[in-house]
């Protein structure tokens, strides 16, 4: 599909004003339209049926409105949704829903591929190509959220940026998209009811800092030592694991805001209760809320595997006993491709 024009999503609301004012058009309709782009979700200018006939014609022959479209869903037994999204310009990206007694929570995307080549993340193994635009992550959560409703009769409770891509190395458009979301004239969601997930861009996690951020932090972590975390994760070369204590105690300082750290037990690999004493050593260096250890859903690129349930059982027990605050994550939608990377990497 070709893009032609200005995607009108892109254009700030006083900007829409003028364009409707310079086309002799009434201020008030700057605010219908508006409220079809951000709040009723239209898919093209057709939809916005308050509006003339030749208002959404020249809408059409001015600007472009460049909506996600889902190309394929995968339902597991467990009520876990995922989609397969495509772009605009033909990229497919992935998005899933996580219902529980609850909540219900949307894992969204926030690049088409990813440049981090994780050893164990099916994104790792997909080239990164773009960024995802404000308004195609925007578009992600409204999907899911459709979808929730429909499914599950409720709404979203919850989002986390943990799909496809690193977040900080898309930082203006992951928190353009969180504006939208948070906005009284977007979705209207709290920003506490939002977690953005870093691999560990220290830089990025300062300039949160900064910025005041209103939603939590998470740090996927994953290995307790610079030596292991290197092996799996290469963007430690550039940020070890001190350089990212340093970081979330500099955005704790700032925002006050709920830290946690992700830790996938991977057999053999990170799993012993020497690991575990290392991972306790970092959590008492930074103000963090809680540890999730994550159940591996294993994928075919990897050679890591999930361990025994006794070894993950002695794992928890250890952190509990030395006072960490720790949850157990269980993999979900096991039946379906639901590992983060998985869909989008088949007939990519």
């Amino acid at each position: 599909m070709k893009k032609t024009g200005k995607n009108i999503r892109h254009l700030r609301f006083p900007e829409l004003e003028q364009w409707l004012e310079e086309k002799g058009e009434k201020k008030f309709r700057a605010r219908q339209i508006w409220e079809w782009l951000w709040q009723k979700h239209a898919m093209s200018f057709a939809d916005m049926t308050n509006l003339s006939k030749v208002l959404r014609q020249e809408l059409g022959e001015h600007f472009t409105l460049p909506a996600l479209q889902v190309e394929t869903t995968q339902y597991s037994a467990d009520g876990t949704i995922k989609s397969r999204f495509q772009t605009w310009d033909g990229h497919l990206v992935e998005g899933v829903l996580i219902p529980t007694t609850s909540r219900f929570t949307a894992c969204v995307s926030s690049q088409i591929g990813c440049s981090l080549s994780c050893k164990f993340c099916a994104t790792g193994y997909i080239d990164r190509k773009r960024n995802l635009d404000f308004d195609e992550i925007y578009d992600e959560v409204v999907l899911i959220g459709q979808q929730c409703e429909r499914v599950h009769g409720k709404k979203l409770s919850n989002i986390v940026f943990m799909g496809m891509g690193e977040p900080l190395l898309n930082y203006k458009n992951v928190l353009k998209a969180i504006e939208r979301i948070t906005a009284e004239d977007g979705l209207a969601m709290s920003p506490r009811r939002i977690t953005v997930s870093t691999a560990g861009v220290a830089k990025g996690i300062r300039q949160l800092g900064e910025d005041k951020v209103k939603f939590k932090l998470a740090l996927s972590l994953h290995a307790a030592n610079d030596k292991k975390r290197h092996e799996i994760m290469p963007i430690n070369d550039t940020n070890n694991i001190q350089t990212l204590v340093e970081a979330l105690n500099y955005f704790y300082k700032q925002t006050g805001n709920e830290i946690t750290f992700e830790y996938i037990l991977f057999k053999d690999f990170n799993d012993t209760l020497k690991d575990a004493d290392e991972l306790i050593k970092i959590y008492r260096q930074v103000p963090a809320d809680l540890i999730n250890i994550i159940e591996y859903n294993p994928i075919d690129f990897a050679r890591f595997e999930k361990p025994e349930e006794a070894k993950v059982q002695a794992f928890m027990e250890y952190l509990e006993k030395h006072r960490v605050n720790v949850r157990l994550r269980k993999s979900r939608g096991k039946d379906i491709d639901a590992a983060c990377g998985q869909l989008a990497n088949k007939e990519s």
